[in-house]
């Protein structure tokens, strides 16, 4: 291969550990700078505050005495406190502890009270879902929310024009059906079927006027699923399919048909993008698609998600608007985690489901490639996902600590060290067979 071959190839590949490093960084600052905040304010002294792990590359220390420093390996971070004997407060460094008086040991993790250390513990991953909260709260005030009218705002393109519609219309019936609301709007668009034309019925500028348009739901690609066929085969955000293996196809609900009738075999898709067409061959996969009630089916997909043909216009959203809608947001990405978990453990659905470092890395420069509205809603999915994932109560993990904290309450007295030894050498194995199990999925599924 020559040199110039090899270009778009490092070059994607520096683009996806650049995207994946910054997320990550990201991430693993907030949740990092949680248990290090809520710690101090606990009356908890830091010696480091680490991002990333291996040599360090920058330092300075503070004047409460923490040291702020950035290492080599950007995969991760720590924060020691006084008196830890590492950077996972698995255990105390019994030298220091024994040389410190009653009240400098009052400021160390082994030392403080058991709310304090609780506290500071469960602050990593707190502060992970109010980082997603705040993301996602931010690009939605951005965007706005849609009016409460059904309006055009942008009209996006397509092969055969928007017909008659203009932009600020509002559409006040489809093919004879009222449209009352954005409901009644999807609802009419979902009986739609053959090749058009399709009616309208819209207000513009205070009179009432009959037009021709696009249908409802066009197949046109408004998102693509990440490590999926069509990603894989070159489709871009704005594509329209207009035929699949030769057969004209107008709406997503045609695509969607053609792709179950070939149960997984290999088609050709006729593109339209920027007003030239090109065709593209993809093979659909299967894939564990969550249900309406509950649990997941198989079926073959190739990735790409549809909406309707325009940009709806939009108003200001308030914040009693976008913070309850971020909040139900973190609280789909978990409930989809432990519904998806549930089911790998069951074999209901595929063990594939489960990424390991170079799946997410992958996944990452995806998103990033993009546009960075899409990579700052996705830090934000990863942010929630670590944090959730950091409750799990395993030992080496937040969970497990705070778990470890739990017993001390019950019991009245902290567990023994020998004990405390023991669990974390067990939470480290599984720890590390997850991480094993991810990266073989990684390398083994397609």
């Amino acid at each position: 291969m020559e040199i110039a071959g090899l270009i778009p190839v490092f070059g994607n590949l520096f683009w996806t550990l650049a995207a994946f490093v910054v997320a990550l960084s990201v991430i693993v600052a907030v949740h990092e700078y949680g248990h290090y905040i809520v710690g101090r304010l606990c009356g908890i002294h830091a010696e480091v505050f680490s991002l990333g792990f291996g040599p360090v590359l920058w330092s300075r220390k503070d004047r409460r005495g923490t040291r702020w420093q950035v290492a080599a390996l950007p995969f991760g971070g720590y924060v020691k406190f006084l008196g830890d004997a590492n950077a996972a407060s698995a255990g105390a460094d019994e030298a220091t502890m024994s040389a410190l008086s009653a009240a400098e040991r009052r400021h160390t993790m082994h030392g403080a009270p058991l709310w304090a250390r609780a506290a500071t513990v469960a602050a990593g991953p707190i502060f992970n879902f109010i980082l997603s909260i705040l993301v996602f709260s931010a690009v939605l005030m951005t965007f706005g929310a849609k009016t409460d009218r059904v309006e055009v705002g942008e009209l996006y393109a397509m092969p055969g024009g928007s017909g008659g519609l203009q932009a600020g219309d509002v559409i006040l019936a489809v093919d004879g059906m009222p449209v009352a609301d954005w409901k009644a709007f999807y609802d009419a668009g979902d009986k739609q079927t053959g090749t058009g034309p399709w009616h309208y019925r819209v207000s513009r500028r205070g009179q009432e006027v009959e037009v021709e348009g696009p249908p409802v739901e066009p197949s046109r690609a408004d998102g693509i699923a990440l490590k999926s066929a069509a990603i894989n085969a070159g489709l871009k955000k704005g594509d329209v399919i207009t035929a699949i293996d030769g057969q004209p196809i107008k709406l997503f609900s045609q695509m969607q048909a053609a792709v179950a009738k070939g149960q997984g075999a290999p088609m050709a898709l006729t593109v339209w993008r920027d007003g030239s067409e090109q065709t593209l061959t993809l093979t659909p996969r299967p894939t564990d698609v969550p249900k309406a009630g509950g649990g997941f089916e198989t079926a073959y997909k190739i990735g790409l998600q549809g909406d309707i043909f325009f940009m709806p216009a939009t108003r200001t959203a308030s914040l009693t608007e976008v913070i309850p809608a971020a909040a139900r947001q973190v609280w789909d990405v978990i409930t989809n985690s432990l519904s998806a978990l549930w089911h790998m453990i069951s074999q209901q659905i595929s063990r594939c489901n489960m990424s390991g470092a170079i799946g997410i890395a992958q996944a990452t420069g995806e998103v990033a490639s993009q546009g960075l509205p899409d990579f700052i809603w996705f830090i934000a999915v990863l942010s929630t996902a670590v944090g959730f994932m950091n409750l799990f109560p395993i030992p080496m993990l937040d969970g497990g600590h705070l778990v470890f904290y739990t017993i001390e309450w019950a019991l009245g007295r902290p567990l023994s060290p020998a004990t405390v030894n023991i669990a974390m050498s067990v939470g480290l194995a599984i720890v590390v067979f997850v991480m094993a199990f991810g990266l073989t999925n990684d390398l083994t599924c397609p």
